[in-house]
């Protein structure tokens, strides 16, 4: 290999990262719906289910005809209704995540051309004949906000999304000769959208069928590979944690064919998780689909048990002296993995520490989704698989449904494991997990903390600044700090943010402090070339906003 290919290697591997950062975190606008969404659904559907008011002699409260029960009809109705048009949603969230500026009317042109993709589709089964019953396979052709189409699920928004967000960054500035003046810049985009989605509505008429073929056939490779498939799922899902493109994988089987399709009401359905809400919002369902929910439930033994018995394990590995401090430290990460999902204090902790040590997390995760599987456990989810989600798709909907005593049960025998073998670990490598530091202060790590020890490449390590103490960056504001650290405004191509992080597109990384970045509240910086996340927790889309604002002052 010549040493140009070499050195081009890196800058495409950067690129493809970059990218799969923007998309991932693009996504992450219609996923953080699905929790109140799910929520909604959940209460409402369990709450006015026949069998549970029945069983529980509750007709008189929530029997129907009384005014809880439309309460809760209503708020199911609600959550339905997002799950039953994720498509659009994913549409235009993905155009506004994509979109560099003027965002608005990025996602005004992706519905636009949602609408005239189906719209074309539907003509064009129209004129050829194959709405009428018989011609198209089971499951092809689905109504569409309304249009009767090619089933495409939420690929077809992701497919609208990422194609509007090309046109409108290629288009949004466009001038047009004077004569036409009126229709360049912004109002251009719905235009160009509208004439290339008829065309891309055309393409989709001829080749969406083989590729709807070709999803079927790699979603039945991944059924018919059966306890080991979920197994390989498990682990892959966890193991690109650290990498943040953990999203790009699971949506695909939780949306699309790849995740299975079921008749529901005499409505097909594609997608694990849209499966697990069709049937949670059916009176009819029984037993909940567990080739679905082999998708999801997994995630409850691990998260809620198994890394509850990492932290205890950290703990009682803890010199004395420290164990006070890192209990606290401890107690909050592993009940904040328990009820809200987000794991990365601890996971990234013994990440950082040791790598083997998250391997084995990530194999143990894979196990878990096998035995939810082997012991058909019928308990799906919203976003965290945490003990909320548990309670609602799980123990409301009783062990009939869901088999979700099968979760405590093998939770109690995961914080053994997890107990046992990372005690054993810790103590037979003498890892430095929080409280053994031989001084220093006892802290947990982050995703950044882990990344700057294997990515840095023989960077120089950033010296302490006596300029970014406390009381300097009390003097100015957290945004303008954080703008500082990114390089200033002219360095920035690209702002959003995700669940926990802050992510950034920039002209030249090299500008990026990381001790400044650090200094604003962030626990972290992540690089990949010009690709840039900045660790800040669940309150990032405030912090996003801000910094926003407080760009278009300068």
């Amino acid at each position: 290999m010549s040493k140009t290919a070499t050195l081009d290697k890196p800058k495409r591997d950067s690129r493809l990262f970059g990218v799969l950062q923007r998309v991932g975190r693009a996504f992450m606008l219609p996923i953080a719906l699905l929790p109140i969404a799910g929520l909604f659904l959940g209460i409402g559907a369990s709450l006015t289910n026949p069998a549970m008011i029945e069983t529980y002699g509750l007709s008189s409260i929530l029997g129907e005809g009384t005014v809880l029960n439309s309460i809760l009809t209503i708020i199911s109705g609600v959550g339905s209704i997002i799950f039953s048009n994720l498509p659009i949603i994913f549409a235009m969230g993905v155009a506004l995540g994509m979109a560099e500026a003027e965002k608005g009317t990025a996602t005004l042109s992706a519905a636009i051309a949602f609408f005239v993709m189906h719209e074309t589709i539907h003509t064009l089964l129209l004129l050829t004949g194959r709405l009428e019953a018989g011609v198209m396979h089971e499951g092809t052709i689905a109504s569409v906000v309304g249009i009767t189409s090619l089933e495409m699920g939420v690929f077809g928004g992701i497919v609208v999304g990422l194609g509007v967000a090309a046109l409108h960054n290629r288009f949004y500035k466009i001038k047009l000769p004077t004569v036409i003046s009126f229709f360049g810049g912004t109002r251009f985009v719905p235009i160009i959208s509208t004439f290339a989605y008829t065309l891309v509505g055309v393409l989709m008429f001829f080749i969406w069928p083989y590729i709807q073929s070709g999803i079927y056939a790699l979603g039945g490779l991944v059924t018919g590979s059966g306890y080991v498939g979920t197994l390989v799922y498990g682990f892959i899902e966890r193991i690109l944690i650290p990498f943040g493109l953990h999203h790009v994988f699971y949506l695909p089987f939780w949306q699309t064919g790849l995740g299975g399709t079921a008749v529901i009401d005499g409505v097909t359905v594609m997608g694990a998780q849209n499966i697990f809400f069709a049937e949670l919002a059916s009176p009819a369902t029984e037993v909940f689909s567990v080739e679905a929910t082999r998708f999801m439930a997994g995630k409850f033994p691990f998260m809620i048990f198994g890394l509850a018995g990492a932290a205890l394990a950290m703990y009682t590995t803890a010199r004395r002296d420290k164990r006070r401090v890192v209990g606290g430290i401890l107690l909050s990460a592993a009940l904040t993995a328990m009820l809200t999902g987000i794991t990365e204090p601890i996971e990234f902790t013994f990440l950082f520490v040791a790598p083997v040590m998250y391997f084995f997390h990530s194999l143990l995760a894979g196990v878990s989704y096998m035995l939810m599987h082997v012991l058909n456990v019928g308990v799906g989810m919203t976003f965290s698989g945490g003990i909320i989600d548990l309670t609602l798709f799980g123990i409301l909907q009783g062990t009939a449904k869901t088999n979700w005593l099968m979760i405590p049960l093998v939770g109690v025998v995961y914080f053994v494991i997890y107990y046992a073998l990372f005690s054993f670990m810790i103590k037979r490598f003498d890892y430095l997990t929080p409280g053994r530091e031989a001084d220093g202060e006892a802290r947990l790590y982050t995703r950044a903390d882990y990344n700057a020890k294997r990515a840095t490449a023989g960077a120089p390590e950033v010296a302490h600044d006596p300029e970014l103490s406390d009381a300097a960056v009390g003097a100015e504001s957290t945004s303008s700090v954080i703008l500082r650290g990114l390089g200033g405004k002219d360095n920035i191509v690209n702002l959003d943010a995700c669940a926990t992080r802050l992510r950034v597109t920039v002209k030249d990384s090299a500008l990026v402090t990381d001790a400044v970045l650090k200094s604003s509240g962030a626990a972290g910086v992540i690089r990949r070339g010009n690709g840039i996340q900045v660790v800040y927790g669940p309150q990032v889309s405030v912090i996003k906003s801000e910094l926003e604002e407080y760009m278009k002052t300068l």
